[in-house]
């Protein structure tokens, strides 16, 4: 849910405008019949639905990178190697200015598990310059980095393998990072390296444009935003002046590079030399444009490249405003001519250049040197931390809408769903819940018990969502205000006071989650006691928390506000939706003594925000475009760390074709976050209302789902303990196979999954690339079965979507499903068991009480591995350390690619006697099913079939 667009002539709240005032800071007058009902937010309403990209700003339109893109290409930096010293965590050494003689000190750190970490900062700032806490979950484990023989001029570092050598040269200054001798990537070999040094302010500000810099060549002062910035009514007072930083990367060999989201984008980052750098800007992007590169709602500013037998990661540690640059060489065959005219044909190795600039803070880079995509996804969860293990709930469906309207509606929408036999799981309340969009209360005449509507969703074994945004409304009788105004938790205004702006409640203040204790406090407010009306099955969404500021510039907080420490706004933007989900989801875990795991949805987000719960992709449209685009935008999240996210089925914005929604929910299905949602202009859409036949499709979609989510689960749990990425691109899988570095349009869920979503209109047939020339792939749901290494002509009609499974693996099931997942812990599992080419398959189930944190501190889990060899089918401890009952049994087995009948077919457990098995088996379709086992999952047996 975002901001729409404004006209110009339209005013959504009476307004009184101070001109003597601080930028940008209006004073309002709401009245408040119109903000308790839905009004003050549709009035914000236009009816164009396209993003306004006049209300954003073009790379060219930023200050600090127009600075850089000034630059001469010259390196201008030295190293003085007569200033080394090192020590058993860092080496350190200073680099001179030749232009302004300033110098800067460089630290690079060898830290465990093949990462280093370089930081460069000034030797003696006017002022501290902003460093980022809280989302390295701790200090790395460094290891001493051995100086080397080198060239004269050059610093050579090697790790305790001796395999990987930091080359640093002095003047020009740069650094070459190599592994076994082989060039991996250089820094600084462009001559991008760029430090704005903190100064103190002119005694008269320069702002008119024939006032210029002494170089008189260059753009005004004004025009490059040294000190003051403006854009549309908007001046950004600069107190410390520039203090932007950049730094280029070169990765040899390399050609195909992921990650930086969010951006609603291709999968492979594209080259930007004739066009707008990506950018790293949480903002408020309603309808946002695809195949854009302006920044949307969050951002993780660490990006892969990968090539044949290698894959690096660097990850840039900044959270101002940062833009990204990137400019690829292809592998390119051409012709030297030689002396007596003869021809040689050379090959010129493919080069990517990367150049990151930020608006401040230092250089603090980590260089993960893989070398295999498992090995970086492992590095960077060192560094940031792995995706929370979620609740069993938060994976099956969940119903949202903004808003439905009471509890008469929320009783009717949940009983919708049992009348038609479609499960789910959790039903949302956006903003319209609350009484006149004061956050944690209730709106008395919509929800006049919110606990007995939630004692209602309770019985049937649901839980309740309801969102909590970060702006509170501006009003001494609202509790939560004056508290927070009391205890001085508002972000402040550069003149000293709380920083007001508008959001859905009209005039608001803004909570200061960079602040410990306002963390602490907020976390407070979920306690049963503090938040009337709420119980331990409601769970939270935190949205508008890029911060949105809908007068306010790019429709945020203006850069010069104050924040805890007296950082400005400028040097943590990016961080402060990650600082509210930090604080929403341990008052969950506070809230239920440290028990039960918490579910918090955020919109915003950065770095390490996998640690406190889930993503989605913001306000979208229902469009095809958008469907598609969603794919590679997941993929993106996912090999950056954010394993639970989604995309909202349907779009959000706008009334979806049924075919369209029914493609979506079959989409959604398989993706991390399943959650249909819409605005309040739309047709109400809850999946029955589109005639039996779209009904069932969707019914269909949504049971596929809940029967894989013993599967799902498991994904999940690896994700937690083992940063492996639940939807994965196929380069993932197949990371020597050329044909699947740019795929997009299909992916593998976990290892064993293919599966290719229907993004077109009328579609009947699809291309389906089936990589690896040793693999086998199954149809999941006829078993018909193709050889790897081809691209499938697949037909499909609006009842399927091509989903595939990996021969070799084993998927765990549920045999039958429920009303939602609270009801299904009981159901037997089915085992679908795919032969490789060897005929041998393995898999894995993850098993714990799906809400709890017993798993972590009892050890209360199930672990188990299956493993189909030379005919026999095993199930035993993956992880002797878990001990959970479970009364729950395999009852099915079906075993693809038994290439003849067996004769007969037993089973043994340590306890009970050899049975035999009753089967079936279909020559045509070379399946073997096996029926009525109930082999207790938590224990060893056998099957041997003869």
């Amino acid at each position: 849910m975002g901001f729409k667009k404004l006209t110009t002539t339209t005013t959504p709240f009476p307004v009184s405008y101070n001109p003597t005032s601080n930028v940008g800071e209006l004073s309002y007058s709401v009245g408040q019949e119109e903000l308790k009902s839905g009004q003050a937010k549709s009035a914000l309403c236009f009816q164009d639905e396209a993003v306004d990209k006049s209300i954003f700003k073009d790379c060219n339109k930023i200050g600090f990178y127009r600075r850089q893109k000034l630059l001469p290409r010259k390196n201008t930096y030295r190293a003085l190697l007569d200033s080394v010293t090192s020590g058993k965590d860092s080496t350190k050494f200073q680099i001179i200015n030749e232009v302004n003689k300033v110098p800067l000190l460089a630290e690079v750190y060898g830290i465990e598990g093949n990462i280093f970490r370089l930081k460069i900062n000034e030797m003696a700032p006017l002022n501290p310059r902003y460093e980022i806490s809280d989302v390295l979950i701790q200090k790395p484990a460094t290891k001493r980095l051995t100086p080397c023989p080198g060239d004269t001029g050059t610093l050579v570092l090697k790790d305790d393998s001796g395999n990987l050598k930091f080359h640093i040269s002095a003047n020009p200054f740069k650094i070459d990072l190599s592994s076994e001798e082989e060039p991996v990537l250089s820094i600084n070999s462009t001559g991008r390296l760029y430090f704005e040094h903190l100064q103190m302010p002119p005694k008269h500000r320069i702002s008119k444009e024939e006032d210029v810099m002494t170089d008189p060549s260059q753009e005004s002062q004004d025009d490059l935003g040294l000190w003051q910035e403006k854009f549309g009514k908007f001046v950004d007072i600069k107190a410390n002046g520039p203090s932007a930083i950049g730094l280029d990367f070169s990765l040899h060999g390399f050609e195909h590079l992921y990650g930086i989201p969010q951006h609603a984008e291709t999968h492979q980052l594209k080259n930007t030399s004739a066009g707008e750098a990506y950018r790293l800007y949480n903002l408020d992007v309603y309808g946002y444009k695809i195949h854009d590169k302006m920044g949307i709602y969050g951002c993780v500013p660490y990006l892969l490249a990968h090539k044949q037998g290698r894959t690096v990661g660097i990850f840039w540690l900044n959270a101002s405003e940062t833009l990204v640059e990137i400019n690829t060489q292809p592998t390119v065959e051409h012709m030297l001519s030689q002396e007596g005219s003869v021809l040689a044909k050379q090959k010129v190795k493919a080069q990517t250049d990367v150049c990151w600039m930020s608006e401040s803070g230092i250089i603090d880079v980590f260089l993960l040197m893989g070398p295999t995509p498992a090995a970086v996804f492992k590095q960077y969860s060192v560094l940031t931390g792995t995706q929370a293990l979620p609740p069993l709930f938060s994976l099956g469906y969940h119903q949202c809408r903004w808003n439905y309207d009471d509890e008469q509606d929320v009783k009717a929408v949940d009983a919708g769903f049992d009348a038609h036999d479609i499960p789910y799981d959790v039903i949302w309340l956006d903003i319209e819940h609350t009484e006149g969009k004061r956050y944690f209360t209730w709106d008395k005449k919509k929800f006049p018990d919110p606990k007995r509507m939630q004692e209602l969703i309770r019985s049937k074994k649901r839980k309740v969502v309801v969102i909590t945004d970060p702006h509170i409304k501006v009003d001494p009788m609202y509790s939560l205000y004056s508290q927070a105004k009391d205890k001085g938790y508002f972000v402040k205004n550069n003149k000293g006071g709380d920083f007001e702006g508008v959001c859905w409640p009209g005039a608001s203040s803004y909570l200061d989650f960079t602040n410990p204790k306002v963390r602490e406090w907020y976390s407070g407010l979920f306690a049963f006691s503090e938040y009337q009306g709420s119980t331990d099955i409601l769970f939270i969404w935190n949205d508008m928390n890029e911060p949105s500021v809908f007068r306010g510039p790019e429709l945020t907080m203006e850069k010069n506000a104050i924040h805890y420490g007296n950082w400005e706004h400028r040097d943590l933007h990016n961080m402060y939706g990650f600082y509210q989900q930090m604080a929403a989801a341990e008052g969950l875990i506070q809230r239920s003594n440290g028990e039960e795991r918490p579910f918090v949805l955020t919109r915003s987000f950065f770095a390490g925000s996998q640690k406190y719960g889930a993503v989605w992709t913001g306000d979208n449209k229902a469009e095809w475009g958008y469907l598609k685009i969603s794919i590679p935008m997941l993929l993106t999240l996912s090999v950056a760390g954010i394993a639970f996210c989604g995309a909202d089925v349907g779009g959000f914005i706008g009334d979806p074709e049924p075919e369209l929604l029914v493609r979506w929910y079959q989409a959604g299905a398989y993706q991390p976050f399943f959650r249909g949602h819409a605005t309040m202009d739309t047709k109400r859409r809850e999946p029955w209302l589109f005639g039996e036949e779209n009904t069932q499709l969707i019914r269909n979609a949504i049971k596929e789902r809940y029967a894989l989510l013993p599967y799902w689960y498991s994904l999940f749990y690896h994700a937690h303990v083992a940063s492996e990425p639940v939807m994965r691109p196929l380069w993932v899988e197949f990371p020597k196979e050329l044909e699947t570095f740019d795929v997009e349009d299909e992916y593998m869920l976990g290892s064993a999954l293919l599966i290719h979503p229907v993004t077109e209109p009328k579609a009947t047939m699809v291309d389906v690339l089936l990589p690896g020339s040793e693999e086998v792939w199954y149809d999941f749901r006829t078993f018909v079965h193709w050889e790897g290494a081809r691209t499938l002509k697949f037909p499909v009609a609006l009842d399927s979507t091509p989903v595939f499974q990996r021969g070799g693996s084993v998927i765990p099931m549920k045999t039958a499903v429920g009303r939602s997942t609270g009801w299904m812990p009981r159901l037997p599992y089915e085992l679908r068991v795919a032969l490789d080419s060897q005929g041998s398959a393995r898999g894995e189930l993850y098993l714990d009480d799906g809400h709890s944190f017993q798993y972590l501190h009892q050890k209360q889990f199930l672990h188990r591995k299956f493993l189909f060899s030379a005919g026999v089918l095993s199930s035993s401890g993956a992880d002797e350390n878990g001990h959970y009952h479970s009364e729950c049994v395999v009852e099915k087995v079906v075993i693809l690619g038994i290439n003849k009948q067996p004769s007969s077919v037993t089973a043994s457990c340590p306890d009970m006697a050899d049975t035999q098995v009753a089967f079936t088996y279909g020559s045509k379709t070379s399946v073997l099913h096996l029926e009525k086992l109930s082999l207790n999952v938590g224990v060893d047996w056998e099957i041997h079939i003869k």
